[in-house]
């Protein structure tokens, strides 16, 4: 790391966060955002109530450390096998993650759907799941690797469901039931 990224991340550490809005530092960039909508929130539990607890944490409001890559993002749901990682700390490293959940909001659209996927995938987080009420879709992103062609990180399963229908998530062994999912008004 060199010298403005220890810069960067001193900063990041020892940020005061006003209530009501978050911070996720994203490719040595720290970015702040409101909290989210109810909509948001509720689409989120709903996922985070159908994971089954008995082998899965799922938690919200939880960083995500990337070796390297000057990021710690704060999902809106980050799922992991229980006893995958010690119970202290503020972290949870990228490879002890199973699935990463973004609720896209109206101002997280490119960093959901492009800085997220890139950065998820160079992290090797085998599913990622982009929510977007916006357009009423949900987008199952699976099998990370590096695009042959670009170089860049990526997935290279996509599936595509509109809200109502059911989202197949065969890591996790479970259909995802979306019919509670609702747009932004």
């Amino acid at each position: 790391m060199t010298i403005n990224g220890h810069r960067v991340m001193a900063l990041f550490e020892g940020l005061e966060v006003p209530e009501g809005w978050r911070a996720e530092l994203i490719r040595g960039e720290i970015v702040l955002s409101m909290s989210s909508d109810l909509t948001a929130n509720l689409i989120t539990a709903s996922v985070r109530d159908q994971i089954p607890r008995h082998h899965w944490h799922g938690l919200t409001t939880q960083d995500v450390a990337f070796v390297g890559a000057l990021s710690e993002p704060q999902p809106d749901l980050v799922v992991f096998e229980r006893g995958a990682v010690e119970r202290s700390g503020r972290l949870v490293p990228a490879p002890a993650v199973t699935l990463v959940v973004e609720v896209v909001s109206r101002t997280s659209v490119l960093r959901d759907y492009r800085t997220k996927r890139e950065l998820y995938a160079e992290g090797a987080i085998p599913v990622y799941l982009i929510v977007d009420p916006i357009k009423g879709l949900c987008v199952l992103l699976t099998e990370p690797t590096r695009a042959a062609a670009s170089g860049l990180p990526d997935y290279v399963a996509e599936r595509t469901t509109k809200f109502g229908e059911p989202v197949p998530v065969d890591l996790l062994g479970i259909t995802l039931d979306t019919t509670e999912f609702r747009l932004y008004s």
